[in-house]
């Protein structure tokens, strides 16, 4: 792709950066419950479910039988036998529960059409939200979700983003009311400064990969020593891959998910799982996951999926005929 830098672009870039920026992020959405909604997520998530308090909420991924990536989601608990699983491919994901069901009391159903989200996200972000909301969230930690309410209209508010601003939140709310909502926060952000985020590449791109944050195109079928998500892992419980895991973290990875930056503006990449090779020398050393514009950064950035044994950071590699650099994979 042909890095964009409209000033459209930059200038919602910068407002999240700077001020506050909000966006309909809304991701799929599946409600679990039951008496063994708690051990069946747990079952399969590499993270620790069944010791998730309420009102907190869990990044994570699910692995398949070989240990590989195959989705990533965000688990919430809002009460006893209550789980929101945020994630972007909610089909796949309720067929993959079909089949790992096992006799688990638990039941799921896609919420997706019942409730909207909208980031809020910048340095002014709590400002924005204690004047949309009913209860001041100054006391919400990172990773928490509690009820609130819009005048009459009930909400929920997560300290969460996917920005890599420190200061960000995440409202959800009844499909219904969201023409209120985007209003009263259209109105508040425009006395801070704030703006209304309509291009995919600032929300999905550009902010996440200044901050090192991943989609599944970087990662999908990968193991999460690969991309550095070792910690997330609970070997002290059983889950799908388990077994397959505890043999790939006997051996140091063979791949790793590395940043790159590019001077070329003109420079035509593209990533995915059908991305631009990347060439130290003559030799294939990786591909193309991700490239957008970093502008906090102030150039061209993505990542690059590269073989250990063959690249590093530092190394100077050439993607579609351009030079580029190999570095880590926060810009900011």
């Amino acid at each position: 792709m042909l890095i964009s830098t409209d000033a459209s672009v930059k200038a919602q870039h910068d407002a999240v950066r700077n001020f506050v920026g909000f966006y309909d992020f809304t991701h799929k959405l599946l409600e679990v419950t039951g008496e063994d909604a708690a051990a069946f997520l747990d079952y399969i998530f590499v993270a620790d479910i069944a010791n998730l308090a309420a009102g907190k909420a869990r990044y994570t991924t699910m692995l398949d039988e070989k240990g590989l990536i195959i989705d990533d989601v965000i688990v919430f608990h809002l009460a006893d036998g209550l789980y929101w699983v945020s994630t972007l491919f909610v089909e796949e994901l309720i067929r993959w529960l079909d089949a790992h069901k096992k006799g688990y009391a638990v039941k799921y159903k896609n919420i997706t059409d019942d409730w909207k989200m909208y980031s809020i996200q910048g340095p002014k972000a709590k400002e924005l939200v204690n004047v949309v909301v009913e209860s001041p969230v100054d006391d919400l930690k990172f990773f928490s979700i509690v009820d609130n309410s819009m005048g009459d209209a009930p909400v929920k508010v997560a300290r969460s983003g996917y920005t890599g601003e420190k200061v960000g939140y995440e409202i959800y709310i009844a499909a219904d009311n969201v023409e209120l909502l985007e209003s009263k926060l259209a109105s508040e952000a425009e006395k801070i400064g704030g703006i209304q985020v309509t291009e995919v590449d600032v929300m999905a791109y550009t902010l996440a990969t200044e901050a090192g944050f991943i989609l599944m195109t970087d990662v999908l079928e990968c193991n999460p020593f690969e991309v550095g998500f070792e910690k997330t892992v609970n070997f002290d419980k059983d889950f799908i891959g388990k077994s397959a895991l505890e043999l790939i973290c006997e051996v140091p990875p063979s791949r790793t998910l590395l940043g790159f930056t590019v001077e070329d503006d003109e420079a035509r990449i593209y990533g995915g799982w059908k991305g631009h090779l990347v060439l130290k020398g003559s030799e294939k050393v990786g591909r193309v996951t991700k490239y957008t514009r970093g502008f906090t950064a102030g150039k061209n950035i993505g990542y690059a999926l590269v073989e250990t044994a063959k690249a590093k950071v530092g190394d100077t590699v050439t993607i579609s005929g351009v030079p580029a650099v190999l570095t880590d994979r926060n810009f900011i």
